[in-house]
């Protein structure tokens, strides 16, 4: 493991761009960016053209490694180059941006208010090749919509390839969503600390974990992590807030920095010019790492 990744990590200022939108919500990104369906015909294609967006994003003077610890990558994004360099080298290399991969390959079918991971093939495979390329870490979502056993199952399920991967040499973030919109959010937000906290006082010596969690309805909600010594960090998600809505919330969870996806990218198209696009990112980042520094 870098050390001076983990370091950074752990007590850097700032938060992580999460650019890791895979097969599925591919098409939405692109939307959002201002490519239409009808602009491609291929997956191949498609995720060609999902690449120069991030690649625009990365190589924009506006990410840098002073606002931005980390980056989340799809494994597509792992596998491709920017500048000649590859992603996760360019990331650490060029930008002093820690790379994180997505290991997750979707989610299962709801059962019991919850949808669990679909299974994982070749992830030690998967794992191997993303020690060879440098990255750090690893990312994998789940959905919880109500409180109960699927829950549970959930956070076992989150923990037991936590494991797989930490004895991989890199670090997890488990990342067991509440949905923003549940019924019973705050209950399932109080089932969902009691486990999470169970199994982080459970990892052996050494190990420590990242966290990527709802912004809650009980503001610091999540403290008792953000000062735990098996946690390295306490990342929140947008969820589906408005990048303003999230920020404002974010704020009012302190040491708790923003993972944020949609939020961030929020207002970028292709269609920008370069000044354009890199002063919208700027505005972006800039919101973001404020909230993140309370």
């Amino acid at each position: 493991m870098n050390a001076a990744q983990f370091e950074k990590m752990g007590k850097g200022a700032g938060f992580v761009a999460a650019l890791d939108q895979s097969g599925g919500s591919t098409p939405k990104a692109l939307s959002l960016y201002g490519i239409g369906e009808d602009e491609y015909s291929t997956e191949a294609q498609m995720f060609e053209l999902v690449h120069e967006m991030r690649a625009r994003i990365i190589t924009s003077p506006s990410f840098d490694g002073n606002r931005i610890l980390a980056a989340i990558l799809f494994e597509d994004t792992m596998d491709r180059t920017i500048e000649g360099r590859a992603t996760a080298d360019y990331l650490w290399t060029v930008k002093q941006i820690v790379p994180i991969l997505k290991v997750d390959k979707g989610l299962a079918d709801e059962a019991d208010g919850a949808k669990v991971m679909k299974p994982i093939g070749n992830l030690d495979d998967l794992l191997s090749r993303a020690v060879e390329h440098g990255i750090f870490g690893t990312k994998m979502r789940s959905f919880i919509t109500l409180p109960g056993n699927g829950l549970d199952a959930v956070v076992d399920q989150q923990f037991e390839i936590a494991r797989q991967i930490l004895a991989a040499g890199l670090v997890p973030i488990v990342e067991p969503e509440v949905d923003i919109h549940s019924p019973r959010k705050a209950q399932a937000e109080d089932q969902l600390k009691a486990r999470l906290l169970d199994e982080v006082n459970g990892l052996d010596a050494g190990q420590v974990v990242m966290l990527k969690l709802t912004l809650p309805d009980a503001d610091d909600l999540y403290r008792e992590f953000v000062e735990h010594p098996k946690v390295l960090r306490v990342l929140a998600l947008s969820g589906g807030y408005t990048r303003d809505e999230a920020c404002a919330r974010l704020a009012r969870n302190h040491g708790v920095i923003a993972s944020f996806s949609r939020a961030l990218t929020e207002g970028l198209t292709a269609q920008q010019s370069s000044a354009e696009f890199d002063a919208m990112l700027d505005k972006s980042i800039a919101e973001i790492a404020a909230a993140s520094g309370t």
